[in-house]
This record gives C-alpha cells, sequence and structure tokens, in this order.
C-alpha cells in the first residue's frame, strides 16, 4: 500500500483526488493518511466526505508516507509544504503555480536532484486532447513550419492567493506545452478583464489572451501551409494529473527536467514584469544544479 498525503486542499484538486483514489479500482494501492489545509473549513469538508485524518500541521507525516501532493492555492505554500518532506525522497506532485518566487523554485529542483524525488504536477491543462493533438501537428510539420499561434484562457487578477500568479500558470504552459518552453521575452497588456500577451520565440510570436473570470479555452497554430486549431476541453485532465503522478509514486521517473518544471515560473515572472513596466521582458535564465 502506498500512504500519502494531500498539503493544501482548498481547491478541486484534493476532492477530485481523493474521488479518483476511492472510486477508481486501479488505484486500490493508493491510501491518503493525511490531509492538510490552512483552511480548517475546507479540510473539515473532506474529513467527512472521504473519512481522512485531518493533520494538525503541513509536517507531522514526515518518515509515515511513501508520497505527497501539494495542492495548495497559494503558490507560496507549495514549497514550503513540500520542503520537510524532501530528505526523504519520496515522490512529489506540486501543484501550478509550482511557486511564485523563482529563487524557491530553483532551490525546490536543486534539492529535489539532492534527494532523487521524483515529481510532476502544473497545470492540468497539458492533458487536455486539444493540446496534445495541436503539439502533434507541429511535430508531424504536414503543413510546414510554425508561424504563430494564439492560446486564450482565464484568470483570477483579484484574489487572496498571489494575484496574477493564482490561474495564470493554465495558459503558460498550455503555450510550453504546444509550442516549447524556450520563450525568450514577453510583452503584456491589461484592458479591462482582459490581459494580452505576447511570447517571443525565435523564430514566431504567439498572441495569448487572459480573460478574468471567463472560463474559457482555446488554441491554434498557424503554419506555412495552413491551420490547425479548436476549442480546449478539459475532459479528463484531472484523471491525467493524477495518472501522472501515480506512475512516479510507483516508482516512474519524471517526464521532464527539472529545469523545464520550473520554467513557468519565470515565464509567470516576466509577465507580472512586463504589467508593471509597460515594457517587453525577458524570461531570466536559470540553472538547476
Amino acid at each position: 500500500m502506498y500512504k500519502i498525503v494531500i498539503l493544501g486542499c482548498e481547491n478541486s484538486h484534493a476532492d477530485k483526488f481523493l474521488k479518483t483514489i476511492k472510486e477508481n479500482e486501479a488505484y486500490k494501492d493508493v491510501q491518503v493518511i493525511g490531509i492538510y489545509s490552512d483552511d480548517d473549513t475546507a479540510a473539515d469538508k473532506l474529513c467527512g466526505e472521504f473519512g481522512v485524518y485531518k493533520m494538525k500541521s503541513y509536517d507531522e507525516l514526515i518518515g509515515n508516507v511513501d508520497g505527497v501532493v501539494v495542492t495548495a492555492r497559494h503558490g507560496d505554500n507549495h514549497y514550503k509544504y513540500a520542503k520537510p518532506y524532501i530528505k526523504s525522497g519520496v515522490p512529489m506532485f506540486i501543484d501550478k503555480p509550482i511557486t511564485v518566487s523563482e529563487s524557491d523554485a530553483i532551490e525546490m529542483m536543486r534539492e529535489f536532484k539532492e534527494n532523487g524525488v521524483r515529481f510532476c504536477g502544473g497545470s492540468m491543462c497539458i492533458y487536455a486532447e486539444k493540446v496534445q493533438e495541436l503539439k502533434a501537428a507541429i511535430e508531424k510539420k504536414e503543413f510546414g513550419e510554425v508561424v504563430g499561434g494564439y492560446v486564450r484562457a482565464p484568470i483570477s487578477l483579484e484574489n487572496e492567493y498571489g494575484g496574477f500568479y493564482f490561474y495564470s500558470q493554465h495558459l503558460v504552459q498550455m503555450v510550453t506545452q504546444i509550442f516549447g518552453n524556450d520563450i525568450k521575452s514577453v510583452l503584456a497588456t491589461k484592458n479591462d478583464r482582459t490581459v494580452s500577451v505576447v511570447f517571443r520565440y525565435e523564430k514566431f510570436d504567439i498572441t495569448a489572451q487572459f480573460t478574468d473570470n471567463c472560463y474559457a479555452y482555446f488554441g491554434a497554430v498557424a503554419f506555412e501551409k495552413g491551420n490547425e486549431g479548436g476549442v480546449i476541453k478539459l475532459d479528463g485532465c484531472f484523471d491525467g494529473e493524477f495518472q501522472t503522478f501515480y506512475s512516479v509514486l510507483t516508482g516512474g521517473e519524471s517526464e521532464c527536467s527539472a529545469y523545464d518544471f520550473i520554467k513557468p515560473v519565470f515565464i509567470l515572472n516576466a509577465l507580472d514584469r512586463a504589467l508593471i513596466s509597460g515594457k517587453e521582458e525577458k524570461v531570466n535564465t536559470y540553472e538547476v544544479n
């Protein structure tokens, strides 16, 4: 039996994961032995619904678990919650945003590598069927090289969970999943309920639009000889996320490098700077030693 804890259970991930474990026979060897939240109401609700233990502190079960799921609403809590468990080397799921701070992201990945922690997480949107279709279309090169593209996703600009950072990794990670991680710089402007973005790659630009509290997703790729695109539906994305965590929990390797895993943090920080400065901002370079 694989014993895990869920740290930060204020959002839908904790609920979805608990239901998945309870209802899916494929995960009958996974047991949630504790949940923690700084929101007592959220923790109490899940304890009552699923009969799981409510932890007194996020570090209460160090040394007693085989895996950790970190899914707090505020990204600043992710490294804090994960850190006490890292030295035990257990696999970890880290929800979006991986962190808010670039320095926290680097330090967390450095510790993961040092202690052999297998990891997964980020935005569930990378598992959307349309996102994978667009990624595959680029790889096939049936319509030639990419010359541009467009992605739309929601954002929450005013909240107590990190403001801009709370929801914005969904769009950023769809962009990187489809078009690749090598974004050089960004432009961002706010107009009423929308934030318009340009992601600058070496040979093309991708435009994007965040829309505040409007849960519509769309993606398109412009090729030399045609276009591909459509509405992005999130059906099955939670299942994809948990399946990936189950893989690393049971011995599978991490699906991406530490460098790639934290790249969205640096893109988000560049976007935040661009919104403040009104200028094009470079995406900071970094290393994970």
